[in-house]
């Protein structure tokens, strides 16, 4: 699939009355400079590395990952027409290796007869198969051609690392509720690309409701809007009236007091956590129900649950996590309704589990450490050979340099100083596995004292 949405001298052409009718409110709304781009303020505030690469035109290679809806496109579609670009776009699905070789041969004429660079736009980057990353490998740094990827898989894991480290990524987040609600007010006002001559009265919960509902997603909040104002009858008054009522329809989600940026989300994500560490199962399924009635996103809870069962259960019971993953990984594969199962799963696994914060009770006082300055060199014996040789070089003993490989040893253990100033952080407890663990660990500090 290919859109070239400029002509040769980068002037947006216009389709035809009939056309611009045809297209959706989303793609009508599509914003035309980086003023109108909703969301992404850590990426397009005045200051930031992206805003300035794009206003000085100083760019070469970038990767935009995120979920869906949230701007991808749009905004390579705005750094074109910024930089008066033309711009190709290509789709990770479809397109093989002699589509692309082909799209960077009319970019090189371009180049060479109107003297314009050429975007080329490869939506679902991460469908690329190993041939087709090649092939733009050789022109991500120098030619007529300059790239933009966009994938909602993480590119550190999708894509290879000959790619990446061609290109800048930045990573794009969901739009808030707020600029949501803002972006549907600016569409309903437009009477060139917007619902502007459509005679509209929008209440402000129904506008809330959508933002929320589309979970970050400008496209299907404006398709809502817009599914909600083509489909309601004009009242008495002559108005079409989008209330609370038909904009839950139109995005097909039950309203419930649960603002998910506000209070109620954070209150509520509390309590089930507290529930988890308090050891309180039915509280804790109390709560996970109230968030999936509520439309919570499953992603969401289950993160917490893999946090909680590392952070408050710990290795007082190390299976914790592998459930809490699990879980995660089936949620993510089932979807609703099916994923409230292994999430009420690893739910009463973790509240009914032993608990202990030990490690990272352990990781949060070595970070405060280091954050205070208070570093430590790497001991001789246990560096590089090179500098083992230097240490040698300024006079330090050999025996002071030689490491001993613990499993040379019996109990494959030898007392050793593996950290210099003897500082300790790790405190196990006595719950659970950990048990066990404190056990050998007082058991190998006693063999250190005495030396064997």
């Amino acid at each position: 699939m290919q859109y070239d949405l400029f002509t040769p001298h980068g002037e947006t052409p216009q389709p035809p009355a009939e056309e611009q009718v045809l297209m959706p409110l989303a793609a009508r709304m599509r914003p035309e400079s980086l003023a109108e781009v909703a969301g992404q303020k850590h990426l397009l505030s005045e200051s930031k590395l992206l805003r300035r690469a794009i206003e000085t035109d100083r760019f070469s290679s970038l990767i935009f990952y995120g979920p869906p809806g949230v701007g991808k496109t749009t905004l390579a579609y705005v750094i074109a027409r910024s930089t008066s670009a033309f711009f190709v776009m290509l789709n990770g699905v479809e397109s093989n290796v002699s589509e692309i070789r082909a799209k960077i041969e009319e970019a090189r004429t371009r180049m060479a007869i109107h003297g314009q660079k050429t975007i080329l736009f490869v939506d679902e980057l991460h469908r690329f198969n190993k041939a087709q990353q090649d092939v733009l490998l050789p022109h991500l740094e120098k030619g007529p051609v300059r790239f933009i990827g966009a994938t909602t898989e993480t590119p550190y894991f999708a894509i290879n690392s000959a790619m990446l480290s061609r290109s800048q990524i930045f990573p794009l987040e969901p739009v808030p509720d707020s600029e949501i609600v803002a972006l549907l007010r600016r569409a309903s006002a437009d009477e060139a690309r917007g619902l502007g001559r459509l005679p509209l009265r929008l209440d402000d919960d129904a506008l809330e409701h959508i933002a929320v509902k589309a979970d970050g997603d400008a496209r299907k909040a404006l398709t809502a809007l817009e599914v909600a104002a083509l489909s309601t009858a004009p009242g008495e008054d002559g108005l079409v009236h989008v209330t609370l009522a038909v904009a839950e329809e139109s995005i097909q989600k039950k309203a419930v007091k649960y603002d998910r940026m506000g209070d109620a989300h954070y209150d509520t994500i509390s309590a089930f956590i507290k529930s988890m560490r308090g050891s309180d199962p039915d509280a804790a399924l109390y709560w996970l129900a109230f968030m999936l009635n509520a439309g919570e996103d499953i992603r969401f809870i289950a993160r917490r649950l893999v946090i909680c069962a590392s952070e408050d259960v710990g290795l007082a019971d190390s299976n914790a996590l592998r459930v809490a993953l699990d879980a995660a990984r089936a949620a993510e594969m089932l979807g609703m309704p099916e994923a409230r199962i292994p999430l009420a799963h690893a739910t009463v696994y973790i509240a009914t589990a032993p608990k202990s914060n030990s490690a990272y009770a352990g990781v949060n006082a070595a970070m405060q450490d280091i954050k205070e300055g208070r570093t430590l060199a790497v001991p001789d014996h246990l560096a590089t050979p090179t500098r083992k040789k230097l240490a040698k070089l300024r006079g330090v003993a050999e025996e002071d340099t030689q490491y001993k490989y613990a499993h040379d040893f019996d109990d494959h253990f030898v007392p050793q100083a593996y950290l210099p100033e003897g500082r300790v952080y790790y405190h196990p407890s006595t719950n659970g596995m950990e048990l066990r663990i404190s056990e050998r660990m007082e058991y190998l500090r006693q063999r250190r004292e005495q030396g064997h």
